[in-house]
């Protein structure tokens, strides 16, 4: 793990008050080592020494560090060698002195992992990957819900065998306890009705007796999905009395 990958670790305790042994439990990392990296940040105001990519790159011109970094978050991305060589060509252009290869790959490796999984896979695996530590600060159950659609990645066979469906699910998530409220698996695109259904599962109590998660949370995190933004979830969170974000 590199300094720029410790800081997107620390900066969670820093900037958004995560505690530290909540860190520790959700990345994995040694509570004693994120006390070292905390104490190492408050005396001199970096959780790490200086990494490599940062020294080499001083030497580069800035404008053409930001050029490696926009063509290296660039979709599909070129390889290191491409990279190398288009930036050797507006080192020309521009008349500034062209970096090395091994620079050019210094300056990639350095970009933030989050950046670079925004920009090259997407939101949706921004999220998966990036964001469950930042959404867990929920202090007690039913505090915060998550609502979200995924597509399955199996096949079912309907009214039609000869063209199967990929089903979806949306999952209604308790943020402080990390269970499964409700869900509802159905075919064809996500609508303001299955989340509804979703909704409704996860409010109500469940005939399961060890399915024991029910209740009305006070707020319930979405994205900008149409279904989400309907005007049906909208006036049953009004009715509710549920804060939407």
């Amino acid at each position: 793990m590199d300094a720029s990958e410790r800081w997107q670790v620390l900066r969670l305790h820093v900037e958004d008050g995560i505690p530290l042994a909540a860190l520790a439990r959700e990345t994995g990392i040694g509570l004693r080592t994120l006390e070292r990296w905390h104490h190492r940040y408050k005396s001199d105001g970096t959780p790490t020494p200086p990494a490599p990519a940062a020294i080499a790159t001083r030497r580069v011109a800035a404008a053409l560090v930001t050029f490696t970094e926009r063509l290296a978050l660039t979709r599909p991305r070129p390889s290191i060698a491409t990279l190398h060589r288009l930036v050797a060509t507006e080192a020309g252009r521009t008349h500034q002195p062209a970096p090395s290869y091994a620079t050019v790959r210094r300056i990639v490796a350095a970009l933030d992992p989050a950046m670079v999984t925004l920009a090259l896979e997407g939101p949706a695996s921004y999220r998966d990957r990036h964001e469950l530590v930042l959404r867990r600060r929920a202090d007690r159950p039913n505090a915060i819900w998550q609502a979200d659609h995924t597509q399955l990645d199996i096949l079912t066979i309907g009214a039609q065998p000869a063209k199967p469906d990929r089903p979806w699910l949306t999952v209604i998530l308790d943020d402080y306890s990390r269970a499964i409220c409700g869900y509802t698996v159905f075919l064809g695109s996500p609508s303001a009705m299955n989340t509804a259904l979703a909704l409704r599962q996860a409010i109500w109590r469940k005939p399961d007796p060890t399915w024991v998660m029910c209740g009305i949370p006070d707020i319930l995190h979405v994205d900008h999905g149409s279904d989400f933004t309907s005007r049906h979830l909208e006036h049953t969170a009004i009715a509710l009395r549920i804060r939407i974000i």
